[in-house]
């Protein structure tokens, strides 16, 4: 299985957040944290925050704190509400059409059944826990102009 590259931001963002529960920090900073462009990350940040994973605050003295539903929130969870793919093999053709071997096919729902092991298994551990490592506490924070 693999993440797509949005959930992998998304996932970064969490943990570097859970590493420092306390810590309110901006955008910016988690941009430069995390090596990923600003704009990315802010995608990620916005939608993590509909999910109710992060708390957002706008403004001047704003920033991005990770919510207790983040802190406790289990990763396979994440990446299905993060997982806007119907199904992990397209079934149509280069024309639009359905595969011919659509009907007796039993591949599709092998791979779905694959998939959601694959999140089963993230769903036995959390955030919180994936951010206890002691690298991840200590990191340094970037200085931005």
């Amino acid at each position: 299985m693999r993440i797509n590259a949005f959930a992998d931001v998304c996932l970064r963002i969490l943990m570097l957040l859970a590493a420092r529960p306390g810590e309110q920090l901006t955008t910016r900073e988690i941009a430069a944290s995390i090596d990923i462009p600003y704009n990315q990350v802010s995608k990620a940040v916005l939608r993590l925050g509909q999910l109710g994973h992060v708390d957002v605050h706008r403004g001047r003295s704003g920033g991005v704190r990770i919510s207790t539903t983040g802190l406790d929130a289990r990763p396979g969870s994440i990446l299905r509400s993060l997982d806007e793919q119907p199904d992990v093999v397209d079934c149509t053709r280069t024309d639009g059409s359905a595969c011919p071997l659509i009907a007796g096919c039993r591949l599709r729902s092998a791979f779905a059944r694959a998939r959601e092991a694959f999140y089963g298994e993230l769903d036995h551990t959390t955030i919180r826990e994936l951010s206890a490592s002691p690298a991840l506490v200590r990191m340094s924070m970037p200085t931005l102009p």
